[in-house]
């Protein structure tokens, strides 16, 4: 493998910060525009939930007597509800309830459900184009789950902790972290691109490579002249 002197790697690329400076520009303008014109803004609402005791919900004292066998019940249960969440079930409803023009996978690819770890608390986010069917898909989720538990496990032991509400903006859009990104992206392209140029140049850069490569003394060097071109009179 050819050794590649780091010195002249460096000169090589200081000659040309012009051109890592035009590709970077370069990326930057199309990120931009792709950000601004052509990204579709999407907004995530949530709404949370939790596991509490199953006489308590169902006498309408959610506060109410909560025993360690309750807790260890729930906790049992949270990774089993978390699947159900996801169900087709639970989506098919969700769709008839609403009126949606989705399929079932659609809209499961806009949900995402998540536990906090030791806790009976799961959280329903519901990703969609439309800031305010994304908190109704949410919250129609979790009315629809709360009656299915009841007909599946014979139990009222999920009470609301939150609400979704419509985002005030959207969730992928964040100009200046894209920016950065873009910067960072046109930095590394550009350095690829000249690396590549140099590692495969195979025109004689220095008097050390000629040195080096035949093995014989350089005695002299013959200066680059630059003539300085006359207008005709």
């Amino acid at each position: 493998m050819e050794e590649i002197n780091l010195k002249e790697l460096f000169a090589y690329f200081k000659a040309r910060i012009v051109l890592i400076l035009i590709m970077v520009l370069f990326v930057v303008l199309f990120g931009s525009v792709y950000s601004l014109f052509l990204k579709v803004p999407v907004y995530e609402s949530t709404s949370s939930i939790v596991l509490v005791s199953d006489e308590g919900q169902a006498s309408g004292n959610v506060s109410g007597s909560y025993s360690q066998t309750d807790a260890q019940l729930n906790k049992n249960l949270v990774s089993t509800y978390c699947e159900i969440v996801k169900s087709k079930r639970i989506a098919e409803l969700v769709i008839k309830n609403l009126s949606l023009n989705y399929s079932v996978d659609e809209l499961l690819g806009e949900i995402k459900v998540t536990n906090s770890d030791n806790t009976e608390i799961i959280k329903v986010k519901v990703i969609d184009k439309d800031r305010g069917l994304a908190a109704d898909i949410a919250n129609e989720i979790v009315k629809v789950f709360s009656e299915e538990i009841k007909s599946i496990y014979k139990l009222q032991n999920v009470s609301v902790v939150d609400v979704a509400e419509e985002a005030d903006k959207s969730y992928n859009m964040n100009y200046m972290k894209e920016f950065v990104i873009y910067v960072l992206a046109g930095i590394v392209l550009a350095c690829a691109i000249i690396f590549i140029v140099y590692y495969f140049d195979t025109t004689i850069k220095s008097t050390d490579e000629i040195e080096n490569g035949l093995g014989i003394p350089v005695f002299g060097v013959v200066p680059e002249v630059k003539r300085k071109q006359k207008g005709r009179k």
